[in-house]
């Protein structure tokens, strides 16, 4: 690797990378890292979240699942830096499914530039993307078409059809801040998804707690996706008011939230998998 600017060293490896991953040659890519390494995967590779450490490691998942994840189309996202012989660059790439972001550390060595850390996450899946942008819903609908209905009349309908008549894919167990969160990403996958809660409506979690609690992380770590708190928002939030807006968070998402609601029990059925 001839390349000398942070951006060209970073390009140069993943060309490399993805050259190797192409071939299905999981020795090449893990002759890419240095010996001391780590690959960090957020569901891109593994549709799981782990860690390789080592080039023996990452060799035994490229070897189980390059061949299926298919990533290709490495690009440099921004420019590289480099600080203390340490080259720092984000990127992009696809697989076979998905669309994903990344994040790459090199060491120079006596050997060219070796991937330190590696960071892979997925961002999206192809033929699920979310609603946003250019891809928004329009909302309004124009013209003479018999039966319509309303937002109002539709949201009723799955409210009152959804885990009734129409059974939900995923049903999240628990409507504390983490159920009410992946309800939402899956809401915006467009996944019929119901959430049980045993307490009585969203952010009871919080509100049932001593009169003093506040969040201990400040308000910057604490947004929940796509809705950020608002710029005048306390650093650290009192319980109720985190409660109330994890109540109106639910509201504003369309989310289907059962609440007062157990789950008594669950078994896998072996015939439909």
């Amino acid at each position: 690797m001839t390349q000398t600017s942070p951006s060209g060293r970073a390009s140069a490896w993943l060309d490399h990378f993805g050259a190797a991953l192409g071939r299905h040659d999981a020795a090449a890519t893990a002759a890419l890292f240095d010996a001391d390494c780590y690959w960090r995967d957020l569901v891109a590779f593994t549709w799981n979240i782990c860690t390789q450490e080592g080039q023996g490691a990452i060799e035994k998942m490229v070897q189980a699942r390059g061949a299926d994840v298919a990533a290709s189309h490495f690009a440099l996202e921004g420019e590289a830096t480099e600080a203390d012989g340490v080259v720092d660059a984000w990127f992009t790439f696809e697989t076979r499914l998905a669309r994903g972001r990344g994040h790459l550390r090199l060491k120079g060595t006596d050997q060219g530039d070796k991937g330190w850390t590696l960071l892979t996450t997925m961002t999206e899946l192809k033929g699920f993307e979310e609603k946003t942008g250019t891809h928004r819903i329009k909302g309004a609908e124009h013209g003479v078409h018999p039966g319509r209905k309303s937002w109002l009349e539709e949201r009723a309908h799955e409210q009152q059809t959804l885990g009734f008549s129409e059974q939900p894919y995923v049903v999240i167990v628990g409507g504390g801040q983490g159920g009410i969160v992946l309800g939402a990403r899956l809401r915006r996958l467009g996944v019929p998804t119901i959430i049980i809660e045993k307490n009585a409506k969203p952010g009871d979690s919080w509100r049932n707690r001593y009169k003093s609690l506040c969040l201990h992380d400040p308000v910057w770590y604490d947004h929940l996706p796509y809705m950020p708190f608002p710029d005048d928002w306390p650093v650290f939030a009192p319980k109720d008011k985190i409660g109330d807006w994890l109540e109106m968070y639910t509201k504003i998402m369309e989310l289907n939230y059962w609440g007062s609601t157990e789950a008594k029990k669950a078994h896998f059925d072996e015939a439909t998998g």
